[in-house]
């Protein structure tokens, strides 16, 4: 987004499908100045960008307002906001603005239900209801407040749509109800007319009430039922403590998280949550990252290792520097990306807007053909079965289900996701994942750790009746150390790292001499000790030993490791194994994508032989080595010109160019931050597993949309006929609009219902 441009978050109300989305979309889109707009129904939220010097929010707001909705106030914007630094949800504006309206929609439901009850008692004529109730000008004064002031949403989202020339739902619901109302206060006032047709007085009162009040209740269930659908962004904004026990003035003082600054020194006790990002300086404990990463196992921390904001410290007492606060925390950055995700709409979602778009005027098509036919053709009153059925018809095609039918998967989706360590960027990433059939993988940093470990220490054996230089791991290992504390090499640092996790004592080397790209020299205890390669033993004047053959060092690297040669006092006294580990669970990770139909593929910078030891013992179908960066997106673009989906997955700066190119990016979030904001996924804890998570979650999520928009527009088409009074003729069976109207609103709470059902995914362990 351009420096220049501004984005907001508008909160809607009075949406009731996705024609209401169309609208308001097209009407902040019309504002001059407005770069995009996206409207979602389940979070009732509308995100803009525009820009500044042109529009402001008060013209997005009286754009919202002239299309006939609401909106609550304040917008909160999205750019710079992070985790709400009150940490409360009741300091939420939008939880705020919603609670206040359910609870006015529920009120409406309460009163509208208790007037309907009465007013259908009074029209069944029940012997055990008073003769007053049964009255007609009793059950219009009794029927009158519910149509107008229950159902007074109906009529202002109508006449709104009906101003700028089309139709919603909302149409449907006022045309039936307002029919019925109307025949039936015809009927009150003018009932010599209809005893005179051999009509009878027509009371349908107790239709049109029950249909605003039906599917008001419809609306309260979705209402709560939506709002469990965003409990994933409650979790996480819950996750973040009040204060923080910040180092100031010589002493210690608790302040509220929002006060805290970059740099702030901060104690954090055992039991307590780590307030905001930073590195530890001094002390350690075990962290529980499971609610940000998914990882079941507490982490060691210690000085120099980074800590995330909202983990907890389950042990030992730390002093950390902070390093983001804020909007910049990992926390912030989590809420906002699931945010970014439940607003987006999947390319799937035009399917039910392309519906909604068409259905309504269809609907209404059928609804003036149903009354023709059955006014010229029905038995008598033919007027009575003509407005009955065609009131049916416009109540049980109401769509609002469709409109409800993608963004409440995409927000319990996107939302389990976050739950889980795998975050999703948007609604088009999610529905492209499940499509995916081959995987390429980087190897450092995914497969393997990206850290260079020392894996096997072999000394030398006694050479010709000579004790050997070093005579047991311990010893080479600590002479190597000792040399190797004077280097920056990657490799000197895995064997030092490994010296110190034995716990050997290094003595001091002097004399150091390094060799540019070959090895390390220095006296250590009197003794001449070299460390490197095989070449500067050879130039080094090295005798030959029984490792001094090669065998060793060639089956070392044919299993993907590095030897290390090391000698003392010119004799070989050894080699060294380093090598940059495969991940726990990558080998299981990867038999899990098989499983799901995925190739697996490999391209890596690596030597060909250490990339296919690799490839061996994690179970890869491809390796592609040797690949330099710009080929690795070359690699993933060869692939898809042959109608592959491909999916990325790497870590570093030199694959931010394949994560961007392909289908689906997916980012382990343990590594740079340009490859994290180049993907499309991002896999907080870094463990491979999250990608097998991804994909399934993905299937699950599609699957579920499929299945609402099934079930919604299946629904509308086998009950319309039956509205319309097709199975009267053989069966003498009509669809009384009440039924219809019971039935519409379950349709709607049962998509949303489905949805939930998300909710019980479960990643892979």
């Amino acid at each position: 987004m351009a420096d220049d441009q501004t984005t907001v978050e508008i909160l809607i109300g009075g949406m009731t499908c996705a024609s209401c989305v169309a609208r308001n979309e097209k009407a902040l889109r019309r504002v001059p100045g407005v770069v995009t707009a996206s409207v979602n129904f389940a979070t009732e939220k509308a995100t803009v960008e525009y820009l500044p010097g042109i529009a402001s929010r008060d013209d997005l707001v009286e754009a919202v307002r002239r299309a006939g909705y609401e909106v609550a106030e304040p917008a909160r914007p999205t750019v710079g906001a992070g985790v709400e630094e009150a940490a409360g949800l009741a300091q939420d504006p939008d939880a705020l603005a919603r609670r206040a309206a359910y609870v006015r929609l529920r009120r409406k439901v309460v009163i509208g239900a208790v007037l309907s009850t009465l007013v259908f008692l009074g029209s069944m004529g029940f012997a055990f209801v008073p003769a007053v109730l049964t009255n007609g000008w009793v059950l219009w004064a009794l029927a009158t407040p519910v149509q107008f002031w229950v159902g007074r949403q109906f009529y202002r989202a109508a006449l709104a749509a009906a101003r700028h020339g089309s139709t919603t739902m909302d149409t449907l619901v006022v045309l039936g109800s307002s029919a019925a109302y109307l025949y039936s206060a015809a009927g009150v006032l003018f009932p010599n007319f209809f005893d005179h047709h051999g009509l009878g007085a027509p009371m349908y009162f107790d239709s049109a009430a029950l249909i605003i009040t039906l599917i008001l209740l419809g609306r309260l269930f979705e209402a709560r039922a939506k709002g469990q659908t965003g409990e994933a962004i409650r979790t996480l904004i819950g996750l973040q403590p009040r204060t923080a026990r910040v180092v100031r003035g010589g002493g210690e003082v608790d302040v509220p998280i929002a006060e805290v600054r970059r740099d702030d020194i901060v104690r954090v006790r055992p039991g307590e949550k780590v307030p905001v990002d930073g590195i530890v300086v001094e002390g350690s404990s075990a962290i529980d990252e499971a609610l940000l990463t998914g990882e079941a196992l507490p982490v060691v921390k210690g000085p120099g290792d980074e800590v995330i904001g909202a983990t907890l410290n389950t042990s030992g007492t730390f002093t950390m520097r902070a390093t983001h606060v804020g909007a910049e925390t990992a926390l912030a950055q989590i809420v906002r990306l699931v945010e970014q995700a439940q607003g987006a709409r999947p390319p799937i979602a035009r399917l039910a807007d392309l519906i909604a778009s068409r259905f309504v005027p269809a609907v209404m098509a059928v609804a003036g053909l149903t009354f023709v036919v059955w006014l010229l053709a029905g038995p008598q009153p033919a007027l009575n079965y003509a407005l009955v059925n065609a009131i049916a018809v416009l109540v049980i095609a109401c769509p609002c289900a469709l409109g409800l039918a993608t963004p409440t998967a995409v927000m319990v989706g996107t939302g389990k996701g976050a739950q889980n360590g795998v975050l999703i960027r948007d609604g088009a990433s999610l529905e492209t994942a499940h499509k995916l059939q081959t995987i390429v993988l980087d190897k450092t940093g995914t497969i393997t750790a990206g850290r260079p470990t020392v894996t096997d220490v072999l000394p030398a054996v006694d050479d010709g009746g000579r004790q050997a230089p070093a005579g047991s791991p311990d010893e080479l290992l600590r002479l190597a150390a000792a040399v190797e504390r004077g280097s920056e090499h990657p490799l000197a640092a895995a064997v030092v790292r490994a010296a110190g996790e034995r716990g050997l004592e290094l003595p001091d080397a002097r004399d150091f001499r390094a060799a540019a790209g070959h090895g390390v020299q220095a006296v250590v205890e009197g003794r001449r000790v070299l460390v490197g390669n095989e070449l500067f033993m050879t130039q080094s004047d090295v005798v030959s030993g029984a490792t001094g053959d090669g065998s060793a060092a060639r089956a070392l690297a044919a299993a993907g490791k590095t030897p290390v040669h090391v000698a003392v006092d010119g004799r070989p006294a050894g080699l060294i194994a380093v090598a940059d580990p495969v991940k726990p669970g990558a080998a299981v990770a990867i038999e899990r994508l098989h499983d799901l139909g995925l190739r697996v593929v490999m391209v890596t910078g690596d030597r060909p032989e250490t990339a296919a030891a690799i490839a061996a013992e994690v179970g890869l179908d491809e390796v592609v080595a040797g690949v330099l960066p710009d080929a690795k997106a070359a690699e993933v673009a060869r692939r898809q010109a042959g109608g592959v989906r491909v999916g990325m997955v790497g870590d570093g700066v030199n694959d931010a160019p394949a994560l961007a190119q392909a289908d689906v990016g997916i980012a382990i979030g343990t590594g740079a931050d340009v490859a994290i904001e180049a993907s499309d996924v991002t896999l907080v804890s870094g463990d491979l597993n999250g990608v097998v998570t991804a994909i399934t979650l993905s299937r699950a999520t599609m699957r579920t949309i499929k299945q609402n928009l099934f079930w919604a527009f299946a629904y509308n088409a086998a009950l319309i006929p039956i509205a319309a009074g097709v199975l009267y003729p053989p069966f003498g069976v009509l669809l009384n609009p009440i039924f219809a109207a019971a039935a519409m609103g379950l349709s709607s709470v049962t998509v949303v219902t489905n949805s939930l059902r998300l909710r019980r995914f479960r990643a892979a362990a």
